[in-house]
């Protein structure tokens, strides 16, 4: 039996989130300060109070959707009366949420993670001029054919690659908008139920990304990783690491690399995970999981209302 904790990434922010949890726990409302301080601005009043289109900048958004998962962990070791790390046996998060989870586990600091991701947000946005990237969900194709259809849109020019396998038939390519915008259509020919290009602010996850992964590696490199308390079950590799010592390496990757969700989830059923807890934003991670990891306990923690369920969980 195994417990693993994951947390989500960009597409799960939504205004008020983690308030709730903030207004009944102070060590939630502190870890929203704790941010705020790091930042140098209240970023807390955003996530609770919007506008919403402001919340959705990448830049905004990441640290933001850090914040409200470390809350809700704060807020569960309060009720715990110690750190969640000592229940778990692994952690893992989605894209962003990597970050969330290395904290979570003690690598990094709460505020080295609200200024990283920041900076990744950033870093990200101006990597690729505005309307030049785009990204499209695919729905229906398997992860080899959808790779097949990202080959076969880029051989036109420019480029197109598989950003996120979430799960069999949920894939995400991205690149530049030409060659994602034959992607569609190729992907359509070839049988997927349904694509949709996605509304987003630049095309993560692929090699348009390397400007944004030089100035990311700048900046890990000046700060420093501890051990996780339990093994971090990598997005770039799909296998468990807590050698500190990778860990920047690997969340440099991350930023033009996929995420392989669907394999990370094969090796959680592999390591025998039982229980995952999702712990933030949304459901997106526990949903995908339902058929992926078959006869797991799935938790979600996001409101005042659940943690009695996920503490009896727990204990």
């Amino acid at each position: 039996m195994a417990v693993i904790a994951v947390f989500p990434g960009q597409g799960a922010q939504a205004v008020g989130m983690g308030s709730a949890l903030a207004a009944a726990s102070p060590a939630a409302r502190r870890l929203f300060e704790e941010v705020d301080e790091a930042l140098g601005e209240k970023l807390s009043a955003l996530i609770f109070e919007g506008p919403a289109d402001r919340l959705t900048l990448t830049a905004n958004a990441q640290p933001a959707l850090m914040a409200t998962s470390l809350a809700a962990v704060r807020a569960l070791e309060e009720r715990l009366g110690g750190r969640l790390a000592d229940r778990l046996d692994y952690v893992a998060g989605h894209s962003l949420g990597e970050y969330s989870a290395l904290a979570a586990a003690g690598s990094i600091a709460v505020a080295d993670a609200a200024r990283l991701l920041r900076l990744r947000g950033e870093a990200m946005q101006d990597a690729v001029p505005a309307g030049e990237g785009a990204m499209a969900a695919v729905l229906g194709l398997g992860p080899d054919a959808a790779m097949a259809v990202a080959d076969a849109a880029a051989a036109d020019g420019g480029v197109c690659q598989l950003a996120n396998d979430n799960a069999d038939g949920q894939a995400v390519l991205s690149g530049s908008k030409e060659a994602v915008e034959r992607a569609v259509a190729i992907a359509k020919e070839r049988g997927a139920k349904r694509v949709v290009l996605l509304q987003v602010s630049a095309p993560f996850h692929c090699a348009l990304m390397a400007p944004a992964a030089e100035r990311l590696e700048r900046a890990l490199a000046e700060v420093r990783f501890a051990a996780p308390a339990v093994p971090l079950i990598a997005n770039v590799t799909a296998e468990p690491v807590a050698d500190p010592a990778s860990l920047p390496g690997l969340l440099v990757r991350q930023a033009t690399s996929r995420v392989r969700w669907r394999e990370s989830m094969a090796t959680m059923g592999r390591l025998g995970v039982t229980s995952m807890l999702e712990l933030g934003a949304g459901k997106v991670l526990t949903g995908l999981a339902k058929r992926a990891v078959p006869g797991t306990t799935l938790l979600n923690l996001a409101e005042p209302a659940d943690l009695d369920a996920v503490a009896a969980a727990l204990s």
